[in-house]
């Protein structure tokens, strides 16, 4: 279902410095796989991310997502892709605060299809515990509410990939485990793949399949030989 191909990224610093971020030879997910990406702090995990969706494009090498080839498409094709195939759970949420959470996941499936399924969208939010909540925008909403209403909003076009950086990282422990639990739960019933990053030893214990990231990625993994 994702399969990544000799992928590399660099960045050049404003003093011309040549800053290498990632070297994958070869990664892959199968069709509703779910997966823990784990890895030091600076280590590419969120750039990795943002390749596999489309939101940077790497310097070499390939991304096919559900049989499509992410890397050759133009900037405006990706983001369809992204759209169509993949849901986004933002650390930061990444929530419209003048739209109401109803309003935030239907401009969800605007991005995609361009309809809107008011129903699919109610039914998503309530999945998720916040049925009394529907017309409440994300400012008068606790943070913990918030991480759900994006919850709901990456699932609004039934993604095959479900993205997730570190989801849990700015809700408190309390909330933390019943977020991973929402997160896993919706996406086996939409029967969508993820890879979660975290930094939570008590997150990553819940997935049968853990990777590291200096694991699969060359430049890391000879930055700590």
């Amino acid at each position: 279902m994702l399969f990544l191909e000799n992928v590399i990224k660099n960045y050049v610093q404003p003093n011309g410095e040549l800053v290498q971020i990632l070297d994958i030879p070869h990664y892959e997910i199968g069709k509703g796989e779910h997966v823990a990406l784990v890895g030091p702090s600076g280590c590419g995990k969120t750039t990795l991310l943002h390749i596999i969706a489309g939101i940077v494009r790497p310097n070499s090498g390939r991304v096919m997502l559900d049989q499509v080839e992410v890397t050759r498409y133009s900037e405006s094709t990706r983001d369809k892709i992204r759209a169509n195939k993949i849901g986004y759970i933002f650390q930061t949420f990444n929530l419209l605060p003048a739209f109401s959470a109803l309003e935030n996941v239907m401009l969800g499936m605007a991005f995609a299809s361009g309809k809107q399924d008011r129903q699919r969208a109610q039914a998503l939010l309530e999945r998720v515990g916040l049925k009394h909540r529907l017309h409440n925008k994300p400012g008068a909403m606790s943070v913990g509410e918030q991480q759900r209403v994006a919850v709901a909003r990456a699932l609004a076009n039934r993604p095959v990939l479900l993205l997730a950086d570190e989801p849990t990282a700015n809700v408190d422990p309390k909330n933390q485990q019943q977020i991973v639990e929402l997160i896993r739960n919706t996406a086996k019933e939409e029967e969508s793949a993820i890879l979660m990053v975290t930094h939570s030893p008590e997150v990553t214990r819940q997935f049968d399949r853990v990777d590291r990231l200096e694991e699969i990625n060359s430049i890391a993994k000879a930055a700590t030989a």
